[in-house]
């Protein structure tokens, strides 16, 4: 049985790409820092285990994949997990500017490092696929933190596509906004309903990560 690992997967588009994946027949590594809403989907997803893990924390990325099973190799690893940063740039805190870098930026570097060093000596070709949003792909207006960080890990993400090209496959996947709780407690938004849904953009992700090396699915029009 393949394997994936998908980080942010208690909630939003991670517990979508755990049951898309789930569905064709991979067994699922979830992690994420809720434990009671991580311990939940894997309630519902037989075949998986779950990793308590705040990314925000460097010592947990740094010690992830001692967590794995050994039972079931990860072939494909999702950095998916991620927060929000968004207003005028006055208004952002430095312990916000730092934060949203750790998670969105220095976490999904780090993880894809130590992922490639799991994954010397074993018999297939890994692959990882960064959940970058469509805010990496041009500056928006309220999102200079946020955007920079996600242009951050674009730049890693292509660079690496080249970098491992022929020994690892590099996904680099951009969506437009989703109706998960990504957005609660935000007046950030001004028209929800040209969000997608976190199954139809999962979906999308789990049909084509292995045909296309970029990914774009952007808000409906």
């Amino acid at each position: 049985m393949k394997s994936v690992c998908i980080t942010g997967a208690n909630s939003g588009l991670g517990k979508a790409l755990s049951e898309a994946f789930h569905s064709k027949g991979y067994f699922i590594h979830l992690v994420g820092r809720n434990k009671q809403a991580l311990e939940e989907v894997k309630q519902q997803l037989p075949n998986s285990d779950s990793i308590l893990c705040d990314l925000s924390l460097q010592e947990n990325v740094e010690s992830l994949f001692t967590h794995l099973s050994l039972e079931h190799p990860v072939e494909i690893f999702i950095n998916n997990a991620g927060i929000g940063c968004f207003g005028p740039l006055k208004e952002v805190t430095r312990e916000a500017l730092e934060r949203t870098f750790q998670v969105n930026t220095l976490a999904p570097i780090l993880l894809a490092k130590h992922y490639l060093d799991y994954c010397v000596g074993k018999s297939f070709t890994p692959q990882i696929i960064n959940i970058i949003s469509t805010a990496g792909l041009r500056g928006k207006v309220n999102e200079s933190v946020y955007a920079a960080s996600k242009f951050a890990l674009r730049g890693f993400g292509e660079s690496l596509q080249k970098e491992y090209e022929g020994s690892a496959r590099v996904v680099n996947a951009y969506m437009g906004g989703m109706n998960t709780p990504f957005w609660e407690n935000s007046s950030h938004v001004a028209d929800p309903s040209r969000f997608r849904t976190p199954k139809e953009v999962a979906n999308w992700i789990a049909a084509h990560h292995e045909t296309e090396d970029t990914i774009i699915l952007e808000s409906k029009k």
